[in-house]
């Protein structure tokens, strides 16, 4: 059983005892653009699948349990991520 300080403040639980990943099916995939986040955890918030983590400068972004969906980017204020599909160029599609 994980400790309290092993757990991840706020509404995302951290799971790494999960043996499979869900985020191989998925069509399209969010990319951030550091640039433009100013770490208001937005994404971090939202994401229901708990895929950012949080830093001390920067969110990062684990897509091992991402499915896609798109919630990260809708809630960003800063249109700091992007959906792209698996395997595009992500720096010519965050280029708007």
């Amino acid at each position: 059983m994980l400790r309290e300080e092993e757990l991840k403040k706020g509404p995302n639980l951290y799971t790494p005892f999960l043996g499979t990943t869900t985020g191989s099916w998925r069509l399209l995939r969010p990319v951030l653009d550091r640039e433009r986040c100013n770490n208001c955890l937005a994404c971090w918030l939202f994401c229901p699948e708990g895929c950012f983590d949080r830093g001390e400068q920067a969110v990062t972004l684990n897509l091992d349990f991402c499915k896609g969906c798109g919630i990260c980017v809708t809630e960003c204020p800063r249109q700091a991520l992007a959906l792209v599909e698996e395997g595009s160029n992500d720096a010519r599609l965050l280029e708007r």
